[in-house]
Parts: structure tokens; C-alpha cells; sequence
């Protein structure tokens, strides 16, 4: 007998199935049992009223793998509308040790030091395994916007010969006796690669040894990056990101309906014109001074309320930015040399992505790097590049899990990291 999944059930009324997974939650008593059993699509109810399948259900313990042939019997009251009586239960290991908390309360009650340090039982609580779902239907959104648009995905070294790509700090390794580092960002390969497919796209880990110890940093993070050729300047960047963040959402919705039901959660909408700011007008908005080089948290909390309010939208771009507060690839503003071609997108009055116009002639890349005083050497297999003909290009990064925290409404982003690395943790 094939196994079926739990929110298969209402279409087997009257029919013995298979069903398997975890026990949930048992309640014992005095005449029937009921065995709550947890799958990968939700839950099932089995009524164990014989004595022997009563006796059998009293001897598991909670997540104990288990196989139940039964008869599907309509119930409104049950999960899905159904419950599986007549059961036999066999276990398909050893009882199961007991967790340090319980998984079917509707929410964890342990703090999120211990979720983090029993992590492989933590995430099968419905409410964590549910934001990962919310995680994995966003990346199948972005791939498929893009795709859409004709990018290509490449996949690019996380191991590196050199330690200044964008001013953050980095991890060291030994490589085979030389100097390597963890990749901060794909950014310097998918500008490259523009060169060959003119559009591209990247879902891969970074790495930053940067020593944050906050709700929204982690050392190793998850980044969405897109990078396109021949465009005007970072406006078209800025619109491909709309595009592509609304395709993400759709997806979410469309895909992970039920997990976001889980979550309570509602997907928000995308306007189909994100309101926009200069940096020197958000400064203002923010009740920031006029010379302040960049946004605080709080200024962009302030900015996100102001969003909301004026336009109705929980998005809003920065762009402008101080070029003294921008990677040296980044394209200053023709009209403005003193800022940017580079914007960042707020979600909720969170930094969400970065992005902008790149240099893309090789005599600007040398000004750029002699302005700031660095040497090109450390630069070269890149910059290089840039002598063979590059388009006028941008790109843009999303923080994955930045994405899903606020999108969920969960308070850290360790709350929808499956492991999460950081200052602390390098373990589960």
C-alpha cells in the first residue's frame, strides 16, 4: 500500500491508507487514544479506541517515526476535516528520546539560545519549518523572475585570492599553504559575467567576519544577486528589482500558502512604482542632519513609517547615496559626482538590497582606486576586465533571510536560519 501524505486524506474518505511520520502528541484517555502523527504536509488524527491499538499508541513517546494503516472517517472537528480510525501503528525505529521542549504547543516556548543549540528538533516545530518553506518559495521566485527575463544562473568561487573586495572584513584560510579568504559578496564575478551572458543571476552564501551581534546580521548569510548589462543607469536596475521582488512574493503566496496560514501571515503588496528618495531628502524625512553620511537604523525606521503613510507602500528606495559610502565600483552621478548611481531598498524600514550602477570603462576603475589610494594589484584579474569591453551594467543583492524576518514578522534573523552562523555559533 502506497504512503500518503496527511493533506492527501480527504480525498481517500472510506479507503485504508498508509500514512507515516512523527508522533506529535498523544492524549491518553480512559477508553480511546488519540495519536496526533506530523508529515511533511501537516498533521493527521488517529483514534485508537480497540485496547490493543490504545496499548500500542500508550507505549510511544513523542517523535517517534511511525507507519498507521487505518480507515479515513470524515470529522470537521479533526486536522484537514478527517481522522484515521481502526488503526494499526507500528513504530519504525526506536522510541524516540523526548525533546527539551514541546513541539506541539502552538509556539516554542524555549528561548532562542536553546532552539539555535537543538536546532535539528527545533526546526520541525511547524511555525520554524514553516519560515523555511517561506525562504525556499522565495528563491524558486527569484530564479523563475529572472529566468523570465533571460538571465542565466552562474555559480562563482567562494574561495578567493584577495581580502578587499568591498571594504568588509573577511574570513582567512589556508590554501594549500597560500592565503585565501571566504567570499564576501559574487560581485566582482557577476560583473565579469556580464561580459559573457549580459544578464546573470547568483543564489549562494557569503561570508562576513564582520563583528556584529545583532538581530539582523549573521556571518554567513544567503544572498539573492542579479547583475544586467546595457543599461541607461541604476533606474533600470531599480526596475528589474521591483519586477523581480513581486515575482518572489507571488510565488510565495502561490506556493506557500499554506505555511504563511501557519505563520498568520499575509504577503504584502508590491506598488507597481516603488516610492523613491534622495538620499539628501531622506536625511530630511528622517529628522536626520543634512550631513549625516549615511541612514541609521532608526532613519530608516523613520523612512518606512513615512512610506507607509504617504504611499500606502511598505517599500521605499534610498538612492543617491554618498559615494564615500560606496563600494569604488559604484557609478557616481553624472550631475552629482558627490553621489551615487546607487540606491538601497527599505522593506518595512529595513535595509533589504543594495544595488546601483557599476564603472564599467577600465580608465574610470584606475581613477576610482588611485582617488581612494588603493593599489591596483590587489584588483587586477578584474579590473582587467575592463579593457576588453564592458556595457554600461548594475546590479543589485537581496539578504534572503533579512527577506523572510520581515516578511514573517519574526524579531531575529535566527529565527528563519536553519543553522545559523555568527559571532557565537559554529554549531549544530
Amino acid at each position: 500500500m502506497q504512503r500518503i501524505l496527511s493533506a492527501q486524506l480527504p480525498a481517500h474518505v472510506g479507503a485504508t491508507v498508509r500514512v507515516a511520520g512523527w508522533v506529535h502528541r498523544r492524549r491518553l484517555l480512559k477508553s480511546v487514544a488519540f495519536l496526533i502523527i506530523r508529515d511533511a504536509a501537516g498533521l493527521a488524527q488517529v483514534v485508537a479506541a480497540d485496547p490493543a491499538a490504545r496499548a500500542a499508541v500508550e507505549q510511544l513517546t513523542e517523535e517517534t517515526v511511525v507507519e498507521v494503516t487505518a480507515t479515513v472517517v470524515a470529522n470537521p472537528a479533526a486536522p484537514a476535516g478527517v481522522e484515521l480510525t481502526h488503526p494499526t501503528v507500528r513504530p519504525l525505529g526506536p522510541p524516540a528520546a523526548a525533546p527539551p521542549f514541546d513541539l506541539y504547543r502552538p509556539a516554542l516556548a524555549a528561548t532562542l539560545p536553546t532552539q539555535l543549540d537543538h536546532a535539528p528538533v527545533a526546526l520541525r516545530h511547524p511555525r520554524r519549518s514553516a519560515a523555511l518553506r517561506v525562504a525556499a518559495a522565495a528563491v524558486a521566485g527569484f530564479r523563475a523572475a529572472l529566468d523570465a527575463r533571460d538571465f542565466v544562473e552562474i555559480h562563482t568561487p567562494k574561495v578567493v585570492a584577495s581580502s578587499t573586495e568591498s571594504g568588509a572584513n573577511v574570513f582567512a584560510l589556508d590554501w594549500f599553504g597560500r592565503p585565501a579568504y571566504l567570499a564576501q559578496s559574487p560581485q566582482f564575478y557577476k560583473q565579469l559575467m556580464v561580459g559573457v551572458f549580459e544578464r546573470v543571476y547568483e543564489v549562494g552564501p557569503v561570508f562576513r567576519a564582520e563583528p556584529h551581534d545583532t538581530a539582523r546580521h549573521l556571518a554567513q548569510y544567503t544572498s539573492l544577486d542579479a547583475e544586467l548589462g546595457f543599461v541607461g543607469d541604476h533606474t533600470d536596475v531599480m526596475a528589474v528589482l521591483r519586477d523581480t521582488l513581486a515575482g518572489m512574493l507571488a510565488t510565495v503566496a502561490d506556493r506557500a500558502g499554506a505555511a504563511l496560514g501557519t505563520l498568520g501571515v499575509t504577503v504584502p503588496q508590491v506598488p507597481a512604482r516603488i516610492p523613491a528618495v534622495h538620499f539628501t531628502e531622506a536625511l530630511a524625512i528622517a529628522g536626520a542632519p543634512a550631513d549625516e553620511p549615511d541612514l541609521a537604523p532608526a532613519h530608516e525606521r523613520a523612512l518606512g513609517e513615512w512610506a507607509r503613510r504617504e504611499h500606502g507602500s511598505e517599500f521605499v528606495f534610498v538612492t543617491g547615496y554618498p559615494m564615500a559610502k560606496r563600494p569604488f565600483y559604484t557609478h557616481p552621478d553624472p550631475a552629482r559626482p558627490a553621489y551615487s548611481n546607487g540606491f538601497d531598498l527599505l522593506f518595512r524600514g529595513l535595509e533589504l538590497v543594495t544595488g546601483g550602477q557599476r564603472l564599467h570603462r577600465h580608465d574610470d576603475y584606475l581613477a576610482a582606486l588611485a582617488a581612494r589610494g588603493e593599489p591596483v594589484e590587489p584588483y587586477a584579474g578584474y579590473v582587467d576586465a575592463f579593457r576588453h569591453g564592458m556595457p554600461p551594467h548594475g546590479g543589485f543583492a537581496i539578504g534572503l533571510e533579512r527577506l523572510v524576518a520581515r516578511l514573517v514578522g519574526a524579531a531575529n534573523v535566527r529565527e528563519v536560519t536553519a543553522f545559523p552562523r555568527d559571532l557565537h555559533r559554529l554549531t549544530p
